[in-house]
């Protein structure tokens, strides 16, 4: 067997294990070499995004078009690595055309801002590298996701539950709905859909898309999701869904699960729980609450007023890096049932990773509650945070994000030009802005058209130069508008007045 200069040198030095062309001996990486790129990356974060997240001199985003941007960060693969200095340089790009979505002036989602303490815990499970489904290869996770939960469950109103951390309120509603079908027929597990009767669920029209994606994905049908009307300020009717659960079972279909909203992703509203709580009560119905957004105001003795009811769930969907700042993705499933529910309906018993025979108390392998093998530590970074700033600090950034809504609302009433659709109840601020070419025009066709122009345009204008990041919502009642939502720490009343002004700035010749 021939092999290279090199290959021969460490045969003779090291007794080298050659097997396949392949010298076995010693680590593949340069430890050393490593730790000095680990060193240096992890100073380009601390400068580029640490310290920068609370200045708003910085841009939220240095805007470039696709084509442009891929040419910039030459993102091509190739057959051999580059040197460090170089992949350092493509680690500041990646920074600087980014959105900084810690940023105090990015509004565009219902997430935004930075929690140092979640920072830091992402740091380490990242570093760990650790997969929560066995208290063998995850002991201190484990347990963590279980202290949270319980602490969440607290909150809810329950005296006993269960849970699991999954990605993504989306999943939750899914985890949610999937649970509801399996108590109402168990045998759907083995036997799957045939047989069984035409399925119907019922959800606001202001419920998040989830449950449209939830109902495809799980063979029950887009067509049997039933979506109830709501008032005014987004609600769903009570009366209306105990309507269409009795036009259900005219029809010969087997209503199963009502999906309430506390905290609807456009206008922030919360559905009347308990009435709701009463309809399912009546019909036999799983209720499920999608809290994923309103959830965190049950922190705040001052709000959790918006979620009344919400104990007489049977399960809870609850997102804290939402309002509570706990970094993405960071999102709950909560059961009121604790009778291993959740473990009949997702096990599949895999003997290769849940041995009944381990030297420990194997009730702490909890993965075969979840729909995942590999699943990441998601309640640490809740957890290190809550440890860090308590109750307290988290139930103030609650608080602060509504009072902050509030001061928005105020300053919106007195602008010319600034129109408001509704009163908000929570962090979501919905408005129009109309320009003064528009300001004495007639109210008709003509212009809401030309209104319905105006927040795309100005958000174009935002995120070209780097200002600010805006949502807006299209054809809700007559218009596009502009949809505000208040949660990041960092932000402060210099923030909002700033936003109204920026507006006024960009559209002046509109």
């Amino acid at each position: 067997m021939e092999v290279g200069a090199g290959k021969q040198e460490m045969l003779q030095k090291k007794s080298a294990v050659l097997v396949d062309g392949v010298i076995l001996n010693g680590p593949i990486m340069d430890s050393k070499a490593g730790e000095k790129f680990v060193e240096e990356a992890c100073k380009i974060i601390m400068e580029e995004i640490v310290q920068k997240a609370d200045d708003v001199t910085e841009k939220v985003c240095e805007w470039q078009a696709p084509e442009k941007l891929k040419q910039i960060l030459d993102l091509e693969m190739r057959d051999t690595g580059e040197c460090h200095q170089k992949i350092l340089q493509l680690c500041r790009d990646v920074i600087k055309y980014s959105v900084k979505t810690n940023h105090p002036r990015f509004f565009n989602q219902l997430y935004a801002g930075m929690d140092y303490y979640s920072l830091v815990a992402r740091f380490i499970t990242e570093a760990l590298n650790p997969s929560v489904y066995t208290y063998e290869v995850s002991p201190v996770f484990l347990l963590v996701e279980e202290a949270v939960i319980k602490k969440m469950i607290e909150f809810i109103g329950w005296e006993e539950g269960d849970g699991i951390f999954n990605p993504g309120g989306s999943v939750s509603n899914m985890y949610a709905m999937n649970l509801a079908r399996y108590k109402f027929c168990p045998e759907i597990k083995e036997k799957g859909l045939s047989g069984l009767p035409r399925l119907v669920l019922f959800a606001s029209e202001e419920c998040h898309y989830s449950m449209k994606k939830a109902a495809s994905f799980l063979g029950i049908g887009t067509e049997n999701v039933y979506f109830i009307k709501t008032d005014e300020r987004g609600k769903m009717i009570p009366e209306e869904l105990e309507k269409q659960v009795q036009r259900a079972r005219k029809e010969g279909s087997a209503p199963f699960l009502v999906c309430a909203t506390a905290g609807t992703t456009v206008l922030g509203a919360f559905d009347p729980l308990d009435k709701i709580a009463d309809i399912c009560e009546n019909h036999g119905l799983w209720l499920h609450v999608d809290a994923s957004w309103g959830g965190s105001a049950l922190i705040s003795r001052k709000h959790r007023r918006l979620l009344h009811g919400i104990h007489r769930a049977d399960s809870v969907a609850w997102n804290p890096h939402k309002m509570l700042l706990a970094g993405i993705q960071c999102c709950a499933l909560l059961v009121k049932d604790n009778s291993g529910l959740l473990k009949k309906c997702y096990s599949a018993e895999a003997a290769y990773l849940f041995q009944q025979d381990k030297f420990y108390d194997v009730s702490y392998d909890t993965g075969d509650k979840s729909i995942q093998c590999s699943r990441r530590p998601d309640a640490f970074k809740f957890w290190l945070m809550w440890k860090a700033l308590g109750t307290t600090g988290l139930e103030e950034r609650v608080n602060r994000a509504l009072a902050l809504a509030r001061y928005l609302v105020e300053e919106i009433k007195k602008r010319e030009g600034f129109q408001l659709l509704l009163e908000p109840e929570y962090a979501n601020v919905c408005f129009w802005y109309i320009p003064p070419s528009l300001r004495k025009m007639e109210d008709g066709p003509e212009f809401w058209e030309k209104l319905h122009q105006v927040a795309p345009i100005i958000k174009e204008r935002m995120m070209k130069k780097g200002s600010m990041m805006l949502g807006y919502q299209p054809h809700w009642g007559k218009v596009n508008f502009f949809r505000q939502v208040v949660i990041s720490p960092q932000v402060s009343r210099e923030d909002m007045d700033f936003l109204l002004d920026e507006i006024e700035l960009l559209a002046k010749d509109l």
